[in-house]
Formats: structure tokens, C-alpha cells, sequence
């Protein structure tokens, strides 16, 4: 697990979408006004046998996260598996957090579960969002304004050096070149994902929250004997690492 703190660069970085950048909106306590989307982007192992353990998390995480202070109503959440009726596809979820993060403007939170590989995440049964995809993906959806984003997949650290900015933590379940576990059919979650869960009812914001959560991944991967360790990756923007604690703690 890292933590990196991001300087504060301009020029250079060009912020797409609208939203005032943490420093300089109005302070506020917790997260109304965020928007929020958890997307079970995959429902399959490896072996393309299907499993409800992306959906299982994507479930609980809704609980969990509700819990802690985001609104239900500024929420969105999608499984992209096609093997139910009525099944949602990828421009449809992508449409709907394009919505939402457009009524909501305060912060964004966006969480993605699936398998991945060192060129991006499975997105549905036919799609993958790449790092540099998912980097313009959230420039649009959230500009300026305070995100946290959450990639929780196989090599899922490729996305930490390309979304990190200012005013944006990047929390993923892997370092760029390592797997993740717990996609199997007797998986409840992926790992990464029970942890969150495990640490969201004692963590008292999303700096916590990280740290106890790759603790978790850590001790269930030695007592089962998996490796090479997961690595899960923290980075957090200079300008928002200080009002996670303060401005942005979890409801309790």
C-alpha cells in the first residue's frame, strides 16, 4: 500500500467539467451534494463461469456508503451483467452517471468493480475502459470538484498515476502488476471489496478507510497463503488530503 500526496500542478493539467475546486468551495459537512455511482462492471471468473460476488459488493457497498452520509437520491448503481432481464448496458450506466454527476455538483464519488488487466477494466461483455478512457471519463463527470475514485480489480494500479490530480484520491485493489482475489464462484466479495465493507463501520473518513481496508486485503491473503500480494494503491491530491479528515468524514 503507498500513499502519495499530489502537488498542486497547473497549466500542464488541463481539468475538464464544471464544480469549484476543493479550496475554494464553501465548507460543508460531509457529502451532500455529492454525487455517487458503484458499478458491478463484471459477473463472471476468470473462467467466464458466472458469480454474484461483483454483485453482492455492489449491493452492500450502496448500504455501506449510504450509511456513512451520501445520499440515496444522488446515487446511482448498476450491474452490467446480461444474463438478467431487462439488463443494463454500458452507455446505459455511463449516460446515468453522466446524469447524476450533473445535477450533483458538490464532489463526486465513483466506485467500479470488476476484472481487469494492465489495459484498463472490463466494462460489460464487450468493453474495456482504459486508464487514459476513464481519466477523461471523470474530467467530465467531475472538473474541479473533490473525487474520490475507487477501481477495484486485477492490476487495477495502472489507474493511480492516471487519475491522480489535486483534488482527487485514487483508491485501487492492486498495484499495476499484480492480481487481486476473490472472483471465484464461493467468493461472497472480492476481496478488496469485503475489506471496504470489513473497515467502512470503524473508519472515520476515506484516508482510514484505505489504510484499513489494504490491512485486511493484507491478513486474508497471508492466512489463505496468496501471492504475491495484492498491493492495494492510496494516492491522495494535495488539495483534497486535508478536509478528508475534517470537511469530508464519514457520518457516524
Amino acid at each position: 500500500m503507498i500513499r502519495r500526496i499530489i502537488p498542486a500542478l497547473f497549466g500542464a493539467l488541463v481539468l475538464l467539467g464544471t464544480g469549484a475546486s476543493p479550496a475554494a468551495a464553501e465548507p460543508e459537512t460531509g457529502f451532500e451534494g455529492w454525487a455517487s455511482a458503484i458499478v458491478a462492471a463484471d459477473w463472471r471468473t476468470s473462467r467466464g463461469t458466472p458469480i454474484q460476488a461483483f454483485d453482492n459488493a455492489r449491493r452492500d457497498l450502496v448500504a455501506g456508503f449510504t450509511a456513512v452520509g451520501f445520499d440515496r437520491a444522488d446515487m446511482v448503481d448498476f450491474s452490467l451483467r446480461p444474463d438478467v432481464p431487462n439488463p443494463t448496458g454500458g452507455d446505459e450506466a455511463l449516460a446515468a452517471i453522466t446524469e447524476v454527476t450533473g445535477r450533483a455538483t458538490k464532489g463526486c464519488f465513483l466506485y467500479f468493480t470488476s476484472h481487469g488487466s494492465p489495459r484498463g477494466i472490463v466494462f460489460g461483455p464487450d468493453r474495456m475502459i482504459s486508464p487514459v478512457l476513464m481519466d477523461r471519463l471523470v474530467d467530465g463527470w467531475c472538473g474541479e470538484r473533490p473525487t474520490v475514485v475507487v477501481v477495484s480489480a486485477c492490476f487495477s494500479g495502472v489507474f493511480a498515476d492516471q487519475l491522480a490530480a489535486p483534488n482527487r484520491m485514487i483508491m485501487t485493489a492492486a498495484r499495476r502488476d499484480r492480481s487481486s482475489f476473490g472472483c471465484s464462484e464461493d467468493a461472497t466479495y472480492p476481496y478488496f471489496d469485503g475489506c471496504v465493507l470489513e473497515s467502512l463501520p470503524t473508519a472515520p473518513d476515506f484516508l482510514a478507510l484505505a489504510d484499513q481496508a489494504a490491512l485486511c486485503v493484507e491478513r486474508r491473503e497471508q492466512e489463505e497463503g496468496l501471492s504475491p500480494a495484492s498491493g492495494p494503491q492510496t494516492v491522495v491530491g494535495v488539495e483534497l488530503a486535508p478536509l478528508l479528515s475534517t470537511t469530508y468524514a464519514f457520518r457516524r
